[in-house]
Parts: structure tokens; C-alpha cells; sequence
């Protein structure tokens, strides 16, 4: 239970994030809200609306001055991008079917520029990656057999590495979306080349596929 402006709420919190300058902790709330702290003195700061429902992730951009948090539901994803110091919703990503479970905030420098980029994955098992300031899907990629549930850059800043429902971990170029490498454990069916076998149909092909078989 938290108490906001002289009322109390009761909160589930899904996802914490606490801001690269060390000062700050954001979290989505069940009830659409976000919630921002200052660590110093452990107050309530802040409490931004404008999500339907469960948020179901949030990440600070590097410079600590805005946030990202994502959610949706059936009529899609939400891509949310707020002012922390102005206390403002400055942009809404549009275009990501389902719900978006994970995200990811970069910054790619080129040219000599320095460009903020998300990365967000969802309940499709795609990745996105978003040009923030244009407000511009620039890539698809399909990554997982079902939702994708996390993401996270690496520490030099050129790699992605998302995870999913399929027990897989990808990796992937932050800055140009090839995928580089999987790294799973065996599966049932893992290396068991399926080709010429008769009387498979299409859908338990792609059920053996999925448990590790191939085809050439």
C-alpha cells in the first residue's frame, strides 16, 4: 500500500528500474500507473497515468531524464515515453500488436549524432526497434516461439540479448538487427534431420522444428 497526495493505494508491481544516475526507482503499477521514487529520502515523487492496464515493464533512458513503459492488451501493445522532470507523456509508439512484455533503451551514435533507439519484444515472439525521436518502427525481426519476456544490452553497448517462452537466449547486433547467435539447451528433438520422412503433415513438422528437428 502506498500513499500518494493523502490517499493510500494498493499496488502489485510487476518490474523495477532504478535510473543510471542512481538517483531514481520507476515501476509500473497493476492499476496503469507508474510510480517514481527518490532514493535519498524514499518518497513517492511522482505517479504518471495514462496506461489501460497492467504495466508490464519499464527502463530509463541513459541520460535518467525519461522512461519508457510498455503494456496493451487485445487492441495492442502500448509504447509509452515520458518527461520525468516535466511529469509529461511527450510519446506514444504505435504499431506493436499484443502485449509488450520487454524493452530496452539504447542510444547508437551515427554520424557523429547521437540517436535514441528502443527495442521492445511481445507477445508475437518479434523484436522491435524504434527510432524514439521520429517516433519510427525501424526494424522487425522474428526471434521467438512465443512471448519474448526479457532484454538486455551489453555492457559495451553493441549486442542484444532477448529470451522467450521457447527456452532460447538470441543474440543481436544493437545497431543494424542481424541476429548473431542462439544459445539453447538440447531439445527432445535437437539435430534429428526429419527430411524424405513420409507421413508427416504440416503442423507436426512444425511442432518436430520447434523441438529441435531440421530439414535440409
Amino acid at each position: 500500500t502506498h500513499r500518494w497526495l493523502g490517499h493510500e493505494y494498493s499496488v502489485r508491481f510487476l518490474r523495477v528500474a532504478w535510473s543510471p544516475d542512481g538517483i531514481q526507482l520507476a515501476s509500473g503499477g497493476d492499476d496503469g500507473y507508474i510510480y517514481v521514487w527518490n532514493t535519498a529520502d524514499g518518497l513517492l515523487r511522482q505517479r504518471l497515468a495514462g496506461h489501460q492496464g497492467l504495466i508490464r515493464n519499464v527502463a530509463w533512458s541513459p541520460d535518467s531524464t525519461r522512461l519508457v513503459s510498455v503494456g496493451g492488451g487485445r487492441e495492442g501493445g502500448e509504447l509509452f515515453v515520458w518527461d520525468v522532470q516535466r511529469e509529461k507523456r511527450v510519446q506514444v509508439l504505435k504499431g506493436h500488436p499484443g502485449i509488450i512484455y520487454a524493452v530496452a533503451w539504447v542510444t547508437s551514435g551515427e554520424s557523429g549524432e547521437s540517436r535514441a533507439r528502443l527495442v521492445t519484444g511481445g507477445s508475437d515472439g518479434t523484436l522491435r526497434w524504434w527510432d524514439v525521436d521520429n517516433e519510427e518502427c525501424l526494424w522487425i525481426r522474428k526471434a521467438h516461439h512465443g512471448t519474448v519476456q526479457s532484454l538486455k544490452c551489453s555492457p559495451d553497448g553493441t549486442k542484444l540479448a532477448s529470451c522467450g517462452d521457447d527456452g532460447a537466449i538470441m543474440l543481436w547486433n544493437l545497431r543494424s538487427g542481424e541476429h548473431l547467435q542462439t544459445l539453447r539447451r538440447d531439445r527432445p528433438y535437437e539435430r534429428l534431420n526429419i527430411t524424405g520422412i513420409r507421413g508427416l503433415s504440416d503442423a507436426q513438422k512444425e511442432t518436430l522444428r520447434s523441438l529441435g528437428a531440421f530439414e535440409n
